[in-house]
């Protein structure tokens, strides 16, 4: 009969888990996690991502073990862990067949799953993969997406097995192998996840908490990096590793959203209402922008408009740039909102969507810097980095999409909008935890007195602004905007469009090509 083996990638679970209950179904299952040398020295990777999918692990093999079945970890590149476990399995009839989700990942998984398909039909072992978003592949087009994403989001779960044979008795011998920490595997350890803990169990408690307790004012505190840690619903590396699902986080959501809809008119229902909505709106971004790699890997690397692939390419000085990506990468910029925000990722992993855009538009229009350079460190702290969401969206900050509004954030605005008292400033940047509330958006323009009396002197004891704004802003804009009046760019913008645009009839690429000619696009 052979073994059924099961492919555990980013998906770390076993509720909703189609490939585990089809593979159970079908005999014999080996549930399989390969830590992947080569994806662990991706230069996207980083120990805290490990450290959360160990926690994700730990839990799942005890949720198998309560199912009769148990967690085998090896380590290894693939296929060739593949080739070791099919042997390992030969005396029980070897790989019956391999079960897995579709994975979109960066180009080292990209390329990973195209050796997969070559080794299983050279050695005839069916590969069945399953789609765990809303992600079509293949998609000739954009037309009609949202239609087929609202359906397999409102598709039943996948059961979840209550019993899996698993090979201990037809195998006495077989090593399952063990989780394999930072050190395990020669990297840095890594205490970023003390702050947001991974597996399913938190991932279950976390939805629960935000759609009954934490969320009401969901649509205000998802801009504030001070309300935000409590009032976002915090679920995105569970969702980047599949700790949850995105299936069951959409029903779940939909069905508290249809109870406040025939709940009283009362402030608070309509407060908690308007927050449930924006939430459900954005899960369907979450695939949205994760379409755009799996239609595009090399977005990963390459500028999705080439109109814009040689604008920060001009001759300056190297040392220059370096030394802007180190200030920025360490929050030494002298600007208390992007130093604060930096330096709370590096602690915590975590920081709120807009703070998160005002990083990368810094480093993009303030510093000049090309996107994949600070891209790539953003997807090192980030702990819920998610490649076809990151990507995408770093591009579309740093204003070389050419179908995205051009946002250029004013970091004391920012301050003022958000953290008028500076409490998440003092929080992690403690060098100006006496600057009075007047100056804590621009330290910089303290009087020596006042320097003095807040103890925190301007370029001693932190720094002072490593660019001018009106200067940097009025360069970056009038640089962008150049380039977006030409004809290459506006051909090219009707293309990207055309490719990765959201929209919900078919023909919208014709309304583009008149916003092309008005300068009003439609929105992305």
């Amino acid at each position: 009969m052979g073994i059924h083996v099961v492919w555990f990638k980013r998906d770390l679970r076993v509720r909703d888990h189609a490939p585990l209950f089809d593979g159970a179904r079908a005999g014999r299952v080996v549930c399989l996690y390969v830590y992947e040398p080569e994806r662990l020295a991706a230069e996207d990777h980083d120990p805290s991502h490990l450290v959360f999918a160990n926690q994700c692990l730990a839990e799942l093999a005890a949720n198998l073990e309560r199912r009769g079945a148990r967690l085998t970890l090896r380590i290894g590149n693939l296929p060739e862990a593949f080739d070791r476990l099919a042997e390992a399995l030969r005396p029980a009839g070897g790989m019956a067949g391999l079960w897995s989700h579709e994975e979109t990942g960066g180009d080292v998984t990209y390329q990973r799953d195209i050796r997969v398909k070559r080794w299983c039909r050279a050695r005839g072992v069916p590969w069945t993969e399953i789609p765990q978003h809303g992600v079509v592949r293949p998609l000739k087009n954009r037309d009609g997406w949202a239609r087929i994403w609202h359906r397999r989001m409102r598709d039943h779960q996948a059961p979840t097995p209550e019993r899996i044979v698993g090979v201990d008795d037809v195998l006495p011998d077989f090593d399952h192998g063990r989780i394999r920490e930072p050190a395990d595997l020669e990297l840095l350890p890594s205490l970023r996840t003390r702050a947001q803990p991974g597996g399913a169990s938190r991932a279950q408690r976390l939805l629960r908490t935000f759609l009954h307790a934490r969320g009401e004012n969901y649509r205000a505190d998802m801009a504030s990096p001070v309300a935000g840690w409590r009032g976002c619903s915090r679920l995105s590396p569970h969702l980047a590793y599949g700790a949850i699902s995105l299936r069951q986080v959409y029903q779940d959501a939909s069905a508290r959203r249809d109870a406040l809809r025939s709940a009283g008119p009362d402030p608070a229902t309509k407060r908690w209402l308007g927050s449930v909505e924006s939430f459900v709106s954005r899960l369907h971004w979450h695939c949205h922008f994760m379409q755009k790699l799996e239609d595009e890997p090399m977005i990963e690397f390459r500028t999705m408009n080439r109109a814009y692939a040689a604008l920060r390419a001009e001759a300056r000085d190297p040392a220059v740039d370096a030394a802007r990506l180190a200030a920025w990468r360490d929050g030494q910029t002298g600007y208390p909102m992007i130093d604060a925000c930096m330096r709370c990722l590096h602690d915590t992993g975590w920081i709120n969507f807009r703070m998160r855009a005002m990083l990368m538009s810094f480093a993009a229009y303030h510093l000049w810097l090309d996107w994949r350079r600070p891209a790539v460190h953003l997807a090192r702290l980030f702990l819920d980095f998610e490649p076809g969401i990151h990507y995408s969206q770093c591009q579309m900050q740093s204003g070389v999409t050419g179908i995205n509004t051009v946002r250029i954030y004013a970091p004391a605005k920012q301050v003022i909008d958000q953290d008028p008292r500076g409490a998440f400033i003092r929080r992690w940047v403690p060098e100006l935890a006496e600057v009075p509330d007047a100056y804590i958006a621009e330290p910089h323009t303290m009087p020596a007195l006042a320097q003095k009396m807040a103890n925190c002197f301007i370029g001693r004891d932190y720094p002072a602004p490593i660019v001018d704004h009106a200067a940097a802003y009025a360069q970056a804009r009038d640089r962008i905007f150049a380039v977006r009046r030409t004809s290459f760019a506006r051909e090219e913008a009707v293309r990207v469009y055309q490719k990765h645009g959201s929209r919900r009839r078919a023909g919208r690429g014709r309304a583009l090509r008149r916003a092309v000619r008005t300068g009003v696009r439609p929105s992305t």
